[in-house]
């Protein structure tokens, strides 16, 4: 595949937030840094009608939001627009993709469809575009999560799928793989050999996975409610946080030795007991609280928030992995809404020197120290704790950051994440997309969870807005001698 191939982006729910938020951002910074091929061209598709001048109008609205700060170019502007062109289209009616097809008979290079839509349109969408004559053997399709709510779902979705489009055209977008801490986080294990002999249970006290939302559930009550936040964040980007971090190391980048090593790590996750279950998972639910100092209300005065909902906005739980690498080592994961702050971060806790001839000042533990902290957001950067010699006499220790600066060490600009999955998509390029067997894998092991929750008769604790979830969730981790990264 060239690293620069002819494309049709066909973009499915093209007036959707999503695509206005994302999509067409991402695309247009490939396009003002030459990462798209001069004559690809991006279809855009809904069922609103509007004619293709009226859609770019409505695009160029936004251009000057999207450009990065100090990019400038009214030429850039003017050719990304020159890219777009619009279809109506419902995407429930066979009839309608007769125009998709026309539009496509004669479109050079590859297509790649890109579903911007409720999951329950997947299936249709696929369908349609089987049964109207389009030639997919050069297609391919990118699905936005969530696929399904549970196991069963989630196979039915992609059984659907899967009768168009073969494995390798599939590509389950998680737009954390595509950060660029998370690309270093695998330079830094598998570039350098400092890392190796320590990234094991004999060094590694336990590890920690937060992703923090200061957002509540804006205008997406009704979506958010039938989610909750283990199918939001858990199943899906945590726990493939989680495979990055726990990885052995693949034999090569190859698409499929990335993520076969990605799927031992999930098969090796310890089932969680039914004692377990219950004394290692903490569910929540914000309430009235303050953010940055602003009132905000609690989950069940959202709009389109039933007032007894019991859908969780906070989890936080303890995993293990059963295999000779990590066995013992606690995995701490842990996400909500209106938390503290917005952030997004892995904390790797390394085990205190065995016996200690210098002093530790009062209060400072060795674990302060010993930490490797990988910043995803909002900056995005890796720092590494550790204790120091303080100039004068005596020895003294304090705490010190030697800090990865990446952002000043290279010149070149930061990609976001959507951006460099998006050229991939195009390029061919499956190592930061999840696989099936994976996604079906972590659905295997969160399925448990749902299962105890809606069994229970007991509602999820409640949390003030603003803090840092319920006090349950600092419980977990002093129950095994640890803090969350913050209380330390």
């Amino acid at each position: 595949m060239p690293a620069n191939p002819g494309f049709t982006f066909i973009l499915f729910g093209a007036t959707g937030d999503l695509s206005m938020r994302k999509i067409l951002p991402a695309l247009f910074a490939a396009h003002c840094h030459d990462k798209l091929h001069p004559q690809g061209k991006i279809l855009c598709v809904s069922r609103e009608p509007m004619s293709g001048d009226a859609y770019r109008e409505s695009v160029r609205s936004h251009l000057e939001r999207w450009r990065r700060p100090g990019e400038t170019g009214e030429a850039a502007d003017e050719s990304f627009l020159q890219r777009l062109d619009y279809l109506e289209l419902d995407a429930l009616a066979p009839a309608s993709y007769r125009h998709l097809a026309a539009r496509l008979e004669t479109a050079a290079g590859v297509h790649v469809y890109y579903l911007a839509t409720a999951p329950v349109l997947f299936e249709p969408i696929c369908a349609n575009l089987a049964a109207c004559g389009i030639d997919l053997a050069r297609a391919r399709v990118v699905l936005e999560k969530p696929l399904g709510t549970d196991l069963a779902s989630s196979r039915a979705i992609n059984d659907a799928v899967a009768r168009v489009f073969a494995e390798n055209q599939i590509y389950r977008i998680d737009h954390y793989l595509g950060k660029e801490s998370v690309q270093n986080l695998l330079a830094l294990r598998f570039a350098n050999s400092l890392f190796e002999p320590l990234w094991r249970r004999e060094a590694i006290a336990h590890v920690q996975l937060t992703i923090a939302e200061e957002l509540g559930v804006e205008r997406r009550g009704e979506f958010y409610d039938a989610t909750g936040a283990l199918r939001d964040m858990v199943q899906n980007h945590l726990l493939q946080l989680l495979c990055m971090v726990a990885m052995e190391p693949p034999t090569s980048l190859n698409a499929d030795a990335v993520r076969d090593e990605k799927l031992r790590v999930l098969r090796a996750l310890r089932p969680l007991s039914r004692d377990e279950l219950e004394r290692n998972v903490v569910r929540g639910q914000y309430a009235v609280g303050a953010v940055r100092g602003q009132p905000v209300p609690a989950y069940l005065d959202e709009p389109n928030i039933p007032a007894d909902s019991r859908t969780e906005t906070f989890v936080a739980l303890h995993a293990e992995i059963n295999n000779w690498r990590w066995a013992g080592v606690p995995f701490f994961l842990r996400t909500g809404k209106r938390l503290q702050q917005r952030m997004a971060e892995i904390v790797v806790t390394f085990k205190p020197v065995p016996y200690p001839i210098l002093p530790i000042p009062p209060g400072l533990s060795g674990e302060v120290s010993n930490r490797l902290v990988i910043r995803l957001q909002p900056e995005e950067s890796i720092k590494l704790h550790c204790l120091a010699k303080q100039p004068g006499d005596g020895m003294n220790l304090q705490p010190v950051v030697l800090d990865l600066a990446f952002d000043k060490a290279f010149a070149q600009r930061r990609e976001d994440a959507y951006e460099r999955l998006l050229v991939d998509a195009i390029r061919g390029n499956l190592a930061l997309f999840v696989r099936r067997d994976e996604q079906e894998a972590a659905w295997h092991w969160v399925e448990p969870i749902l299962d105890m929750w809606s069994n229970s008769p007991l509602p999820p604790k409640s949390y003030p807005a603003g803090t840092w979830g319920p006090a349950s969730s600092s419980t977990l981790l002093s129950r095994a001698g640890f803090a969350w990264h913050e209380e330390r």
